[in-house]
């Protein structure tokens, strides 16, 4: 899997998909994370307030990571192909 994420609510819906992929609820996922499934919730609909600790611990949650690359520029129709 290899999804592009550049705001917050943009990495709250790769999560959202790849916990639905695995079969969890957002309750499962936040037991897995060590974090209540209010604060999964508050990631997965984007809140910019979260701690990047708290999206790592997330993302291992999920065996995900983040990898970071040069922004690449993509036109509109790019962009909507992705999401």
């Amino acid at each position: 899997m290899k999804e592009l994420a550049r705001t917050p609510r943009q990495l709250g819906a790769v999560v959202r998909r790849a916990r639905k992929r695995r079969g969890l609820s957002q309750a499962q996922l936040g037991e897995a994370a060590g974090l209540r499934q209010e604060t999964i919730s508050l990631i997965e609909t984007g809140n910019p307030a979260t701690r990047l600790e708290t999206i790592l611990a997330v993302l291992a949650a999920l065996d995900l990571e983040v990898r970071i690359a040069p922004r690449i520029k993509l036109s509109s129709s790019d962009m909507a192909d992705i999401f």
